[in-house]
């Protein structure tokens, strides 16, 4: 069976994940973590300024990573676009059913409410945020773990989820999401049903004043360029930026090479982000009791372009574990 769908010890994990975070970074620059239970919201601070909120409350039916701030403090990414507002900045969900259960939609989570068309009456389907592993802030280093469920019609669990973000400080404003995660089929065999329109893990939905409609740039390692030049190729990073208010500043998203190759889906309007392996991309398949899905994936925050932003470079040195 191809590695990305066996099981994996929560400790592999944890410790593939360490791998870089442990070997690169700017140690001089302050790093914190402010925690709201209340509010379902954890931000990492770096150098005083917010630049990463994970949003586990329960009005959302996923969680997700919003706001993610450019160097400058620009907003990267938006949580509530329109169209799509079912798009929720970086996450990451699909379609799937358990044990002959109904076909659920996680990916469009505004027609999973428990009364259509009001958001009031809150989520019959959603995924939820169960508890925190380790959460820690260290000079130029923050870490984040939780754990999570999917769950249909409110109570019955589909998948488990843990997930672990390491934050790295580059210096200047810039800095490294190194983003693991495992979804395993705990309570049943799961189908998952992906499409080649609704999914990417993760997805991103960058702010309209980064897209390609506002004039950014997008392009992937290979020097292909635009929706047009990129969607659905094979590519090992994408880089979109572009300038807003005289300052060029970017989100690049990097595979963590595993030896599998990985298509990619982007829109000019701002979305992007690369499929699962091709045996397990755009087909239908099952994940057997016990198995799981896992991947890995670093998002760097960078100034300027691709080029003067050193995307490239930054590349090698992730799967390196250096910088």
């Amino acid at each position: 069976m191809n590695l990305f769908c066996v099981p994996l010890p929560a400790v592999a994990l944890l410790v593939v994940a360490l791998l870089n975070v442990a070997l690169f970074g700017e140690d001089d620059v302050s790093m914190e973590i402010q925690r709201n239970d209340e509010a379902g919201e954890l931000t990492v601070v770096m150098e005083g300024r917010e630049i990463l909120t994970y949003q586990y409350g329960p009005d959302f039916a996923i969680p997700h990573y919003w706001p993610v701030r450019s160097p400058s403090g620009k907003l990267l990414t938006v949580q509530h676009p329109n169209p799509y507002p079912h798009h929720r900045s970086l996450w990451i969900a699909d379609k799937l059913q358990c044990d002959g259960g109904p076909v659920v939609d996680f990916y469009h989570c505004v027609k999973n409410y428990n009364q259509k068309d009001q958001p009031e009456s809150g989520f019959r389907h959603f995924i939820r945020h169960q508890r925190f592993g380790e959460v820690k802030a260290e000079a130029g280093r923050a870490v984040i773990e939780a754990e999570l469920t999917w769950f249909v019609n409110k109570t019955t669990p589909v998948l488990d989820e843990r997930r672990r973000v390491s934050v790295t400080a580059l210096g200047k404003g810039e800095y490294l999401l190194d983003l693991a995660w495992e979804l395993k089929a705990s309570h049943g065999d799961v189908k998952i049903l992906s499409d080649d329109v609704h999914y990417a893990w993760p997805y991103v939905r960058m702010h309209p004043q980064f897209s390609g409609e506002s004039g950014g740039t997008l392009v992937n390692d290979r020097g292909q360029q635009g929706q047009s030049g990129t969607h659905g190729q094979v590519a090992k990073w994408i880089d979109y930026s572009n300038t807003v208010a005289g300052t060029t500043e970017g989100l690049a998203l990097f595979i963590f090479d595993e030896g599998n190759e990985h298509r990619w889906l982007t829109r000019e309007y701002g979305t992007f982000g690369p499929r699962r392996p091709e045996a397990y991309s755009g087909s239908k398949f099952n994940l057997r009791v016990g198995d799981s899905l896992r991947g890995r994936v670093g998002i760097l925050v960078h100034r300027g372009d691709v080029n003067s932003g050193k995307v490239a470079v930054r590349y090698r040195q992730y799967l390196e574990g250096r910088h």
